[in-house]
């Protein structure tokens, strides 16, 4: 996202192969079939309480191009399926403790179909942050620890921006927009083209496809099966049960740590992203919490 990233995953990755699939919550006539399942056009589509006025030609075939690009991406979309089972439990209460709306989740599915992502930019994480921009809302990057990683403390730094923006827009869908095309880009369009609606600009095609993606993927992971997408409960990737160790000194060795603690180097940092480095550099003595799984290895 510019702003947040000027290259995202989205655009290496999800944007290039067309990753989203568009589904809709209110069945119509007008559908396509995909291997035998309807796909089905919505009569009516919101991001976080706010509508998507469908009445407008382009809205509406924007929002069925996606569809049509992305309805037979079949294994990618049963993948973020399984991994959304382990990370919305983390990303939903952050979301609701900053009182910004739930639907914000599908936008950290767009932006790395919910994996420790690198744009080649160097954004990184689920929520693709910048590291000038990480350290400017309060993450720690550096080569020993980089909280890009770091989903829950991610989270409530994307929370930290999206509440500026909605302040600054008065608008949701504006600032998921302005989450891919910059606070001050998307600003500059408003003034320049004089319309207050995500909707009535004329934006760069990233940015104008960017809520639409977000729209399709609410409503194919809000009813999946619907769309011919059946997960077995079993299949779901799970939170492994944890204990936490705070750390507020240095480590020297993270593999002896890791051995000290009944796993191993790749299992610790599996389950701590975030540490980066083969040891953890602490020398202002500040206070970290170290996964440690208590099952699953």
């Amino acid at each position: 996202m510019n702003g947040i990233k000027k290259a995202s995953l989205i655009t290496a990755v999800v944007f290039a192969s067309g990753l989203l699939i568009y589904a809709s919550s209110t069945e119509t006539k007008n559908k396509i079939t995909k291997e035998g399942t309807p796909q089905y056009f919505p009569t009516s589509i919101d991001f976080a309480g706010e509508q998507t006025p469908l009445q407008i030609t382009d809205v509406r075939e924007r929002l069925d191009r996606e569809l049509l690009i992305n309805a037979n991406l079949d294994a990618t979309t049963l993948l973020i399926l399984k991994r959304a089972n382990r990370a919305f439990p983390v990303i939903e209460p952050v979301l609701a403790k900053y009182n910004v709306p739930d639907d914000f989740k599908y936008l950290a599915v767009i932006e790395s179909a919910l994996v420790n992502a690198v744009s080649p930019a160097g954004a990184r994480g689920v929520w693709q942050f910048m590291p000038q921009t990480a350290k400017e809302i309060g993450m720690e990057v550096n080569e020993s620890v980089d909280e890009r990683y770091h989903l829950e403390k991610s989270t409530e730094a994307a929370c930290k921006y999206l509440l500026d923006a909605k302040a600054k827009f008065g608008s949701w869908t504006l600032a998921a927009a302005s989450y891919n095309g910059g606070m001050t880009g998307v600003n500059k369009q408003i003034e320049l083209q004089k319309v207050s609606s995500y909707y009535d600009l004329l934006l760069n095609d990233e940015t104008s496809r960017y809520l639409f993606r977000i729209l399709a993927l609410k409503e194919i992971m809000k009813a999946p099966a619907k769309y011919g997408f059946t997960v077995n409960t079993e299949q779901l990737y799970v939170n492994l049960p944890t204990k936490k160790l705070e750390i507020d000194s240095s480590i020297n060795d993270l593999a002896t740590f890791a051995k000290s603690q009944g796993i191993n180097y790749k299992i610790l940092k599996i389950h701590n992203p975030w540490l980066r480095d083969k040891k953890l550099v602490n020398v202002s003595r500040k206070k970290y919490e170290i996964q440690i799984p208590l099952s699953g290895y």
